[in-house]
């Protein structure tokens, strides 16, 4: 088992590694002058070669790369230029709301999701069905139509949650929030500002929902599929032949390992729910990585597009890693390969 964890480490690693060296190369192909970017357009040759040297732009590519790569591991990870800020104090800002919403999102799914697979394995009911559809519509549509739909219906027509935002702005002078985590829920309950979480959790429903129902398809499915083939294996033949219930065989024998590809599943969709924040984001007005990647893209902010991008690649080297630390778990056999 410990030589399995150092070898995923070290793969992970040299997938890092290559992050890297390519989000760094496609960066330096993009069109513009990073320091006209910075400086603004009526800087002058002094002042553009004055950014040039600042922000390391005057040495050699394998030079800038070096430097680069040196500082993605001591924590520098270059200035944002619609900012003017350090890009990983940004990430420190931004990051945690995304979190919140993507962890609120996979929680639902999950909760939703494995139930939901459970009961569509009893095969051949109109349960079955009515899951199989509902799944498949689920991963089929777009995220940012179905966020644009949930405003519609449950905003303008019903007006049952707030369009947009992450709390009342009333609350600012009401009932100010002291940050702690800069993520408005758990602040709010840590700090025991209840009409702040009841505003949070209000303005988090319409983002959940739409960030989750990609996931929730996802792992129907994979849950029904997966249980449905440990229920055809010979040890649960067997229970059945000794007259063990169903149930039973369901919840002892067969869910645990069928939840071995679901995990794997849950650890990327957290992943992909990163990325696919986006729209969402902008769609709610959520500050979140998605809000800042978006602004970033407009103002052609190299600097902060690639931290943007190694964020995202340490996030899926990471569950990559974590799906094969959690199948060795589950399954000693993995670790022997």
């Amino acid at each position: 088992m410990a030589r399995f964890v150092l070898r995923r480490l070290l793969q992970s690693l040299v997938v890092l590694a290559g992050v890297v060296v390519l989000t760094f190369a496609v960066a330096r192909l993009v069109p513009g002058d990073p320091a006209v970017a910075y400086a603004g357009p009526r800087a002058g040759a002094e002042e553009l070669e004055a950014v040039r040297q600042e922000l390391g732009l005057d040495k050699p590519a394998l030079v800038q790369l070096g430097d680069y790569a040196s500082g993605i591991v001591t924590g520098d990870w270059g200035t944002a230029l619609h900012t003017k800020q350090p890009v990983l104090e940004d990430l420190g800002r931004v990051i945690p709301p995304t979190l919140e919403l993507v962890g609120a999102a996979l929680l639902l799914a999950v909760l939703i999701g494995v139930p939901l697979g459970v009961l569509a394995a009893r095969r051949g009911g109109w349960v079955d069905g009515v899951i199989r559809v509902g799944s498949m519509l689920l991963v089929s549509a777009p995220t940012f139509l179905l966020a644009l739909v949930l405003q519609l219906i449950l905003f303008r027509q019903l007006d049952l949650f707030p369009v947009a935002g992450e709390y009342d702005p009333e609350l600012d002078y009401t009932s100010p929030l002291t940050v702690l985590t800069n993520m408005t829920v758990v602040d709010a309950l840590l700090t025991g500002n209840w009409a702040m979480l009841g505003s949070a959790l209000h303005h988090l429903v319409l983002p959940c929902l739409a960030v989750a129902a990609y996931p929730i398809g996802v792992i129907a499915q994979m849950t029904r599929a997966s249980l449905l083939q440990e229920l055809g294996e010979d040890h649960v033949r067997m229970a059945r032949a000794l007259g063990f219930s169903e149930r039973v065989i369901a919840s002892r024998l067969a869910l645990r390992p069928a939840l071995n590809p679901v995990v794997s599943i849950v650890a990327l969709v957290f992943a992909y729910a990163l990325v696919n924040t986006f729209l969402v984001e902008s769609i709610y007005n959520w500050p979140g990585l998605g809000s800042y990647a978006v602004a970033s893209i407009r103002a052609l902010d190299v600097p902060a597009i690639i931290g943007v991008t190694v964020f995202i690649g340490i996030v899926y080297v990471l569950a990559n890693l974590a799906v094969d630390l959690i199948q060795a778990w589950l399954d000693p056999r993995i670790s022997l390969r």
